[in-house]
């Protein structure tokens, strides 16, 4: 999720941030609708540029893939970033790891 000046959307967990990864856009919306927090961000595709911007040289920053968005954003399961580096550079990604679709797609 990310805001119209670039900001992505994050939660503070044990001192790290934890961006948290969806399905489907419509995943994504559900969140959103649930988490105050979220209303200024829109989904958007995760690509590995996207991914590089958001980590950028910070070593605090996890990710989380949210299978129930109607559930917590902390109940999500971890992905290391080692992973999901591979799922994006793959050049048949699986069709679930669609996760931060445009509203439009």
């Amino acid at each position: 999720m990310r805001r119209a000046n670039g900001d992505w959307f994050g939660i503070e967990d044990k001192g790290r941030l934890c961006v948290p990864l969806f399905h489907s856009a419509h995943d994504a919306f559900m969140a959103r609708l649930r988490t105050v927090d979220m209303l200024l961000f829109s989904p958007i595709a995760l690509d590995a540029q996207l991914l590089e911007e958001i980590v950028s040289g910070r070593s605090d920053v996890d990710f989380c893939i949210i299978n129930n968005p109607f559930a917590s954003l902390r109940s999500g399961l971890s992905l290391p970033q080692s992973q999901l580096v591979s799922q994006l550079s793959s050049a048949d990604p699986p069709q679930r790891w669609k996760w931060l679709s445009r509203p439009w797609s």
